[in-house]
């Protein structure tokens, strides 16, 4: 049986470079949270009778506005959509959070493109295009969508209500 060892001297190096980078990692952290502090001092100083000024948190949730153009009856438009919490100016808040929850699983982003290669049926779903921004699953989303071949119409229908449903009626 082979039994490797490690010196003395490799040993050491990771546990520097770790309290290296624990070092630096607590200075930034003190350095941006210190300002903060500071300023709550002076704000619980300067409010009469003691009491301080509430400070509204920043919205949570996932947050996605979502433009559509030339899609026509009505869906054209820039929307908000907030899910978990659920809220915006999107028509279908509901539909459109849960469109999404379906699609999103670990490592695999419900907004990737489609893949360069891929065979594609030569059909074309009209001039519609959507752009998709903001944060999902703690992650920035820049997204454009558009229905110029079969596999872009599939990955537009797979957001269906997120984006609008163009597909003629009767089909599923």
């Amino acid at each position: 049986m082979l039994q490797v060892t490690r010196s003395t001297r490799t040993a050491r190096i990771p546990r520097a470079r770790r309290l290296r980078r624990f070092v630096v990692l607590a200075g930034v952290v003190c350095s941006s949270v210190a300002p903060g502090l500071a300023h709550g001092v002076a704000y619980a100083q300067a409010a009469p009778l003691g009491l301080t000024p509430l400070r509204l948190a920043p919205p949570s949730g996932d947050h996605l506005t979502v433009t559509v153009r030339k899609a026509g009856d009505g869906a054209d438009g820039t929307f908000e959509l907030y899910c978990h919490p659920g809220g915006g100016s999107h028509p279908d808040v509901g539909g459109a959070c849960a469109a999404l929850d379906r699609g999103t699983e670990w490592g695999r982003n419900a907004f990737a493109p489609v893949p360069r290669g891929s065979m594609c049926t030569m059909q074309y779903g009209g001039p519609a295009t959507a752009h998709v921004t903001g944060t999902w699953v703690g992650r920035p989303v820049d997204a454009t969508f558009d229905r110029g071949d079969g596999c872009r119409i599939a990955r537009w229908d797979r957001l269906v209500p997120l984006l609008p449903d163009l597909r003629p009626r009767g089909w599923s």
